[in-house]
């Protein structure tokens, strides 16, 4: 069960401005950030506020309907998510496309590794960057 507190926070209903958000972000291939998606949305003519992007970016990803991903800078990044299955992803740093990778080989080293340490329950997450060949 969810605490009260962490529900107040997140939007209970669909509403104008988050079907804006949902859409900017599932017409995109490639990873964006909240501000990105923000600039976006102010552009075409939607008011919404930064606030409200990053809280519907947070409740869309725990729905599985997007990938989020820390870049090398630090910076959360979202992309329509084309798998429900564990996955990695290769991205531009240039321009943010992405691809989504299974990686069977690191999944066992990581059961492996983990296992010979003693750890059970194990999780990861594992993102590679690099420029694509469009925008080299």
């Amino acid at each position: 069960m969810t605490e009260p507190s962490a529900q107040s926070n997140r939007p209970s209903r669909r509403t104008r401005q988050g079907d804006a958000i949902r859409h900017a972000v599932l017409a995109s291939d490639n990873f964006r950030s909240a501000q990105d998606i923000h600039a976006e949305l102010r552009a075409s003519g939607d008011a919404v506020g930064l606030t409200t992007v990053y809280r519907h970016l947070a409740l869309l990803t725990e729905e599985g309907e997007l990938d989020a991903l820390q870049t090398a800078e630090g910076e959360l990044v979202y992309r329509r998510c084309r798998s429900n299955r564990h996955h990695h992803h290769v991205v531009c740093r240039v321009c943010g496309r992405g691809t989504e990778v299974e990686l069977p080989d690191l999944e066992r080293w990581a059961e492996a590794t983990a296992a010979e340490l003693g750890y059970s329950d194990v999780t990861h997450t594992v993102e590679i960057f690099g420029v694509c060949a469009d925008c080299r």
